[in-house]
C-alpha cells in the first residue's frame, strides 16, 4: 500500500483545512512545488493535489501551482477540485497530471464522467467525499441523498477503476480513518480505493494495510505529515510492509 501526501492549494498556498471548512485553514507553505519536492525526497511515490478554490468555483483556479508541481516532481500526480467539463479535464491532463479526480460531476453530470472515461480511460478516477456515509458535493458545501456505496457501485459499473474515499468529518482532524465505511465500500466493489480523512499515525497505516486484500491500495495523509505527527518516510515503509 502506498502512502500519498496531500497538497491542498488555496490562493496559491499549501494549506490544510479542518473538515473542509475554508475559514479554518492553516497555511504551511507559499511554494507548492517546493513542498512536492520535500515529500518526494521523503519517499513519496505519488502526490495528491487538490485545488480548493476550484472545488468551490467549479473550475480549475490554481493551474500555475499545479504546473509548477508537475514540472518539479518526478513522481506521478493526481489532481481534483473544480473539474466539471471535458475541456477542463483535458487542460489538467495536458499539464502532465497522471490522474484526474471527478467529484461533484460524477454525481450530478454522469454524461461528463462517461465522456471522460471514453476519451481519457484510466486517467479518470472519482473522488467520493462522504459525510455520514452520504456524498458531499460542491466543495463539500452540500450533502446529497446519495449513499457513498451506491455512488461507488454506479461509477464502477461505468468503468471507473479507482476512487479516493474521503470521510469529511475526519479530514484534518487527526482522529483516524473511518475503517467501517471504507470496509463497506471495499467489500462491496472491486474498485481500487485510496483512503483519505483522519490518517494520523503509523497504526492507522497498519490498519488500512489490513484492508489491502479488499482493494484499499493507498492512504492519503495531509495534516499529520505537515505537523510531524506522522513521519512520511517511516509511513511509506510501513505501507510497504517494511516496518
Amino acid at each position: 500500500m502506498i502512502v500519498i501526501p496531500a497538497i491542498d492549494i488555496a490562493d496559491g498556498q499549501v494549506v490544510r483545512l479542518e473538515r473542509g471548512d475554508m475559514s479554518r485553514r492553516t497555511v504551511y507553505s507559499d511554494d507548492p512545488a517546493a513542498m512536492a519536492l520535500r515529500w518526494q525526497g521523503e519517499g513519496a511515490e505519488r502526490l495528491h493535489v487538490v485545488d480548493l478554490d476550484g472545488a468551490i468555483e467549479g473550475r480549475p483556479v490554481n493551474l500555475d501551482s499545479l504546473r509548477a508541481i508537475v514540472e518539479a516532481a518526478d513522481i506521478p500526480v493526481d489532481m481534483g477540485g473544480g473539474l466539471r467539463t471535458i475541456e477542463d479535464v483535458g487542460r489538467v491532463l495536458d499539464l502532465g497530471v497522471r490522474w484526474v479526480l471527478l467529484g461533484t460531476s460524477a454525481l450530478t453530470s454522469p454524461l461528463v464522467l462517461d465522456a471522460a472515461l471514453e476519451r481519457f480511460g484510466d486517467a479518470i478516477c472519482v473522488s467520493i467525499d462522504a459525510r455520514d456515509r452520504r456524498v458531499a458535493i460542491e466543495g463539500w458545501l452540500q450533502t446529497s441523498d446519495m449513499a457513498a456505496l451506491d455512488l461507488a457501485r454506479r461509477v464502477e459499473a461505468m468503468g471507473v477503476q479507482e476512487i479516493v474515499h474521503t470521510d469529511i468529518s475526519r479530514d484534518g482532524m487527526l482522529t483516524g480513518p473511518n475503517l467501517p465505511a471504507l470496509r463497506e465500500v471495499a467489500a462491496n466493489t472491486d474498485l481500487r480505493i485510496i483512503a483519505a480523512g483522519g490518517v494520523k499515525s503509523l497504526d492507522d497505516i497498519r490498519a488500512l494495510r489490513d484492508l489491502e486484500p479488499l482493494g484499499v491500495v493507498g492512504a492519503i495523509s495531509g495534516r499529520a505529515i505537515y505537523t510531524g505527527d506522522l513521519p512520511l518516510a517511516e509511513a511509506v515503509r510501513v505501507g510497504r510492509g517494511e516496518a
